[in-house]
């Protein structure tokens, strides 16, 4: 089956969903991807319209460690089991908005991702089956405060160093008929190729990933699976711009800029 590139996009102060034809214009669905892709017969103009985060404040599961060579550049032991924690629906933002920098960080980092999103409720699925729950797939950029999420660590938990407002970039399309076992991932920043790597080495597979989470918990429509990082991790600074790219999906791209707001709390 053909692939499809589905945005979510703004346009005249009203927010539409559609599909990426061919020849540039927007086949405008009749309401969200989740619903259908029904189309409603209304073509948009690309350069009208600006596009949006995939979904709405998704929940968003995330995957550490998941690359044994990030692992190891990392000095962590490989994981026996999937290493999960959540990043809140207000880290997410979409192609083109601002990374923010927080005021008190010392050492943030990216780290270019397949993104999973979940198409239909999902609950206690075969691996086997798992990939008839997908609508499709994205990019996305798990930004994270390296001092902070090790703070965290030491105690069990992951939170503030991967859930601060703006650290979840994610789009620029949900695409679908992709095969997510092997896609190549690129992660540049300034133009500099920082990570290249390939879904190939995954360490647990797309299809693992969500028996693993449907096993424990319902995933819903509209939730997103951050499947890890490659090697090549690095900090960014303020005025930098990030690129991640997959093939077959396109660039996320967005740019890092200084927090306006007072100091650390604490």
């Amino acid at each position: 089956m053909a692939s499809m590139h589905i945005i979510r996009y703004a346009l005249q102060q009203q927010v539409y969903y559609g599909i990426v034809e061919e020849g540039g214009g927007i086949a405008r669905l009749e309401s969200g991807p989740f619903e259908g892709l029904r189309r409603s017969g209304v073509r948009d103009a690309p350069d009208a319209v600006r596009i949006l985060t995939p979904v709405a404040m998704p929940r968003v599961f995330g995957l550490g460690y998941n690359y044994v060579a990030h692992s190891q550049e990392v000095g962590k032991k490989t994981p026996s089991l999937p290493i999960l924690f959540m990043k809140p629906s207000t880290a997410v933002i979409g192609p083109d908005d601002a990374i923010v920098y927080p005021s008190w960080g010392e050492n943030i980092h990216f780290e270019g991702e397949l993104v999973v999103v979940i198409g239909k409720r999902a609950r206690h699925v075969a691996e086997a089956d798992a990939l008839d729950y997908v609508l499709g797939y994205t990019c996305g950029n798990d930004i994270s405060d390296r001092v902070l999420q090790r703070r965290e660590s030491e105690f069990g938990c992951l939170m503030a160093g991967k859930g601060y407002d703006t650290f979840a970039p994610l789009g620029p399309a949900i695409v679908t008929g992709l095969d997510p076992s092997c896609l190549r991932i690129v992660t540049r920043v300034n133009g500099v190729v920082r990570q290249d790597g390939n879904t190939a080495d995954l360490l647990f597979s797309v299809p693992y990933l969500i028996a693993y989470l449907s096993r424990h918990l319902t995933l819903l429509p509209g939730d997103m699976i951050m499947t890890g990082t490659p090697a090549g991790v690095g900090p960014i600074q303020v005025g930098d711009r990030i690129e991640v790219e997959i093939a077959g999906i396109g660039v996320l791209r967005n740019d890092v800029v200084a927090d306006t707001l007072p100091g650390d709390v604490g």
